[in-house]
């Protein structure tokens, strides 16, 4: 086990049977492009850059879904992308829900996302509202 700070995730590549990766605290945004990763099943993207302006955190949702099928943790706590009350006061409890179900409705392998079980009422929900729940609520 080693800890570095990330500027290229290139030689990953090699790593073809990685089952964990722990990205956290780096300046990964949502143009983050992993090697296909066929074995991983959790990735921790903790406070990086990850933002959902103009559709590009769907576009790396779509992206995990292709190049990580077995992904079933995964963690976003402290970027943009997933809302915090605790951090922004703007936010709230539904803010961080409608979150969860567009996550789940790309990742529909997760079991856990951030600190939380993925619950039956939740990836159903998901699946009948997540590809809309990308909607900022206005100011």
């Amino acid at each position: 086990c080693f800890f570095v700070v990330c500027r290229s995730l290139e030689g990953l590549k090699t790593f073809s049977y990685l089952e964990e990766l722990i990205l956290d605290n780096n300046l990964l945004g949502n143009d983050l492009l992993l090697p296909r990763l066929p074995h991983l099943h959790t990735l921790t993207l903790n406070k990086n850059q990850i933002s959902f302006q103009r559709n590009t955190c769907e576009i790396l949702l779509d992206h995990l879904a292709e190049v990580v099928p077995s992904l079933q943790y995964l963690s976003l706590l402290g970027n943009i992308a997933c809302p915090n009350e605790l951090v922004c006061q703007e936010k709230d409890e539904d803010d961080y829900q409608r979150y969860r179900y567009f996550v789940l409705h790309k990742l529909t392998n997760l079991k856990f996302l951030d600190t939380r079980k993925v619950t039956r009422r939740e990836r159903e929900e998901a699946l009948i509202r997540g590809a809309f729940m990308k909607v900022v609520k206005p100011k």
